[in-house]
């Protein structure tokens, strides 16, 4: 169970880390923030992954196809995380 966490935090950390390189534009998020929009995008990349392949992880937990489809994933969340953090912000 650990070994999971720990899986996750690292996977987080990675893909929201690519996801925030590959948006343009500047995102305050912190450390954390980053974290959770990996882990995130990993559920997005992986609910993708099967509704397009129709298979589903039975391989093993930690996969390359699953890491570019955590980031895939987190790339979709940053964008509409920002899309709809400025349009909060512009009606104030």
């Amino acid at each position: 169970m650990l070994g999971l966490i720990v899986t996750l935090i690292v996977v987080g950390l990675i893909a929201g880390a690519l996801a925030r390189l590959l948006v343009p534009g500047k995102q305050n998020i912190s450390i954390a923030m980053t974290i959770v929009l990996g882990i995130v995008g990993s559920f997005i990349g992986g609910f993708l992954g099967y509704l397009i392949f129709h298979k589903d992880a039975q391989d093993g937990f930690f996969q390359p196809a699953g890491l570019i489809g955590s980031i895939i994933g987190a790339v979709i969340a940053l964008l509409i995380y920002t899309r709809v953090g400025n349009r909060s912000r512009v009606s104030r």
